[in-house]
């Protein structure tokens, strides 16, 4: 079984993002830049089911910038067999839809039984790619997933929910979206970090899939959020209802 596994190079969760001076955009100048963490477990989720046996082959494609060779490179360093990038000229800038008409046209090519994507991505939030690209393709879903066993060809998915936990099989082939307790991700090792150089990795472009992945949304303006006034103590819920109407809240 196949395995294909998309993944975005995205601003590093441990830095403090920066918004620029004119308003236009999130500042991306000499920021460190990595994985987004989503994607790591699904590809530590897909090198687990090649290790027990159960899958063949790990791709990884990551669409967007030129830089993000070096996210792919991380990923085939984890244990992935090999890896795509797809070029776009608007890069970290590409919409849900243009990613997953892109995604379509490689499991068209790579025939792949299963999908495992973060279920979304930190710099945007938008958790819609893998539910486009079940449509698209017309194959079974499973979101949010907590954790995955593959038997008689059906996915076993534990799922979070806002009750609780859910437990649902999905024929094959199927996508996946992880969540952040499927599994924890290893780290790529010195030796398999010169060993990944050495991994198939092909550089294509959005052109050569035929996809146009011209914005449909556009940014307006980017702000930093409030700041937060300083909290006081009230002595009684009089106080409080009193404050809450000064305020204006009430």
């Amino acid at each position: 079984m196949k395995i294909l596994v998309p993944i975005k190079r995205v601003i590093d969760y441990n830095v403090k993002v920066r918004v620029k001076s004119d308003g236009t955009g999130v500042d991306l100048a000499n920021v460190k830049m990595s994985m987004n963490p989503f994607d790591e477990n699904s590809v530590e989720e897909a090198i687990r089911l090649k290790e027990a046996g159960i899958a063949t082959e790990v791709l990884v494609v990551s669409i967007g910038e030129k830089k993000a060779v070096e996210t792919l490179r991380t990923a085939l360093a984890m244990g992935a067999d090999r890896g795509i990038l797809v070029e776009t000229e608007h890069g970290v800038d590409i919409e849900p839809l243009a990613v997953a008409k892109i995604l379509s046209k490689i499991v068209a090519e790579e025939a792949p039984e299963l999908l495992i994507l973060g279920k979304q991505a930190i710099d945007n939030d938008l958790n819609a790619t893998g539910q486009m690209l079940a449509a698209l393709l017309d194959w079974g879903q499973a979101t949010f997933a907590s954790g995955l066993k593959i038997e008689d060809g059906k996915a076993i998915v534990t799922r979070e929910v806002d009750s609780g936990l859910q437990t649902i099989a999905v024929s094959l082939p199927a996508i996946v979206t992880t969540d952040l307790r499927l599994n924890e991700p290893r780290y790529a090792s010195l030796p398999n970090i010169m060993k990944a150089k050495k991994k198939p990795l092909v550089e294509k472009t959005a052109t050569d899939y035929g996809v146009d992945t011209t914005p449909r949304l556009k940014v307006l303006t980017t702000e930093e959020p409030a700041s937060r006034t300083a909290s006081i103590r009230l002595g009684s819920v009089d106080e409080l209802v009193e404050k809450l109407k000064e305020t204006g809240i009430v």
